[in-house]
């Protein structure tokens, strides 16, 4: 793949915010919108819209997922304008229970857990959708 093609910038940019608030926009009914996206269907779609071929475009998003999951190993914020935040926590040591032994304590150790929180353009698709979905419900009533 020639280097012009990967700007991590516009690639994070191209194949994730815009995609995605795209599918969501343009799913017509509630069995589109409830079936799973895989890297495959990203690949297939952006490829079809770009017209880059589809190992051009899944080495694009491979390498975005993979400066993403380094970025979150480092311990560093990745922030998606519009789309959302990434952050990495600390989820804090307790004591859990075994349900089926509930008089045993089973110590929890610390661990790190990836936090997403959604951006303004897909909150505002997300409640348009919930709002759109409350109405077919109460117009099929």
């Amino acid at each position: 793949m020639a280097n012009y093609l990967f700007n991590e910038d516009s690639a994070l940019r191209f194949s994730l915010s815009v995609f995605f608030l795209h599918h969501i926009s343009n799913a017509t009914n509630f069995h589109q919108l409830m079936a799973n996206l895989t890297k495959r269907d990203l690949v297939i779609k952006i490829s079809n819209d770009t017209g880059m071929i589809q190992q051009d475009v899944l080495s694009v998003i491979q390498k975005t997922l993979d400066h993403i999951i380094a970025s979150l190993q480092k311990g560093k914020t990745v922030e998606l304008r519009n789309f959302g935040v990434f952050e990495v926590n600390l989820r804090k040591a307790r004591v859990g229970r075994n349900p089926n032994k509930p008089e045993t304590d089973v110590p929890i150790p610390p661990r790190a857990i990836v936090k997403f929180k959604a951006g303004k353009e897909m909150k505002a698709t997300v409640l348009k959708l919930s709002s759109d979905m409350i109405k077919t419900k109460k117009s099929s009533s």
